[in-house]
């Protein structure tokens, strides 16, 4: 399993490094449009379409992309995208991780069919204007959920005792979540201070907000991060799978790869201003 998982990861950082750093932004966005085509047919499944339902709702998206740019791809132009995802995760995120309406309730499935939609346009939006503002700017706004992620394990393994979801994921703890918290605080403090490869998302959302007001802010995107990874497990744990899907060996699907990134990425782009 380990040498399938280093494989992997291997190849998509063989694939994904290369492009984020030299490609244009129009091949990065064409990478970023199939990655969140197949993240689209994995929600589709977890949502437990029949048939070839998941195939057509990962074409819906794929349109729906397209058609959204017409749009634009600023951060401006794309700002209705990043609210109405926003809106989703703020207010349907707690309350599924607080309520956990099951997926048959009809409402609560159709209502999440097409929100899934509007989040993966959205952050297709969000991560391209982020590339269009550099590299070191999307790769920052990356780093802060990979940090949060690998700060909570880390922390959650050897401080770990109070279960955060016992429920939806059971493995994750408040001692987790505040370690990762603690490690994006201190990197984002760091890159600032040391003017490390600006612009990023933690030297403009200092410029923009001030530094009491950006250390908030910063705090708002860990906390949706784990919203994020939190409500994915509920959706899998409802579904009755184990992983999203089997697309990347030893890493289960791409919704397991960027589930904290969905409410990062518009939330982080509206902060912004």
């Amino acid at each position: 399993m380990l040498k399938t998982r280093v494989i992997t990861a291997v190849v998509l950082l063989a694939v994904f490094l290369p492009v984020t750093l030299f490609a244009p932004v129009g091949a990065f966005g064409a990478l970023i449009a199939f990655v969140v085509v197949f993240a689209a047919w994995e929600w589709a499944r977890l949502l437990k379409l029949g048939g070839a339902g998941p195939v057509i709702y990962a074409l819906v998206a794929a349109v729906a992309l397209v058609a959204s740019t017409r749009l634009g791809i600023g951060v401006d132009d794309a700002r209705p995208f990043y609210k109405a995802a926003a809106i989703f995760w703020v207010i349907a995120g707690p309350f599924v991780l607080l309520r956990k309406p099951t997926l048959a309730q009809g409402a609560w499935r159709n209502f999440l069919f097409l929100a899934g939609i509007v989040i993966f346009v959205a952050c297709w939006h969000a991560l391209v204007a982020a590339r269009i503002q550099g590299v070191p700017f999307v790769l920052s706004l990356l780093l802060l959920v990979w940090l949060a992620d690998i700060g909570a394990y880390f922390s959650g393994k050897a401080f770990g005792k109070h279960k955060l979801a016992p429920a939806i994921s059971p493995g994750k703890t408040w001692e987790g979540a505040i370690g990762g918290w603690l490690v994006v605080m201190i990197v984002a403090l760091a890159a600032v201070v040391l003017r490390a490869f600006e612009p990023t998302l933690y030297s403009g959302l200092w410029a923009h907000w001030g530094a009491l007001r950006a250390l908030l802010a910063l705090t708002l995107l860990v906390v949706f991060s784990v919203v994020g990874d939190l409500f994915e497990s509920m959706m899998k744990r409802q579904a009755g799978v184990k992983d999203s899907s089997g697309l990347l060996p030893g890493h289960g699907g791409v919704l397991d790869r960027i589930d904290a990134l969905l409410p990062v990425l518009p939330l982080a782009m509206l902060l912004l201003g």
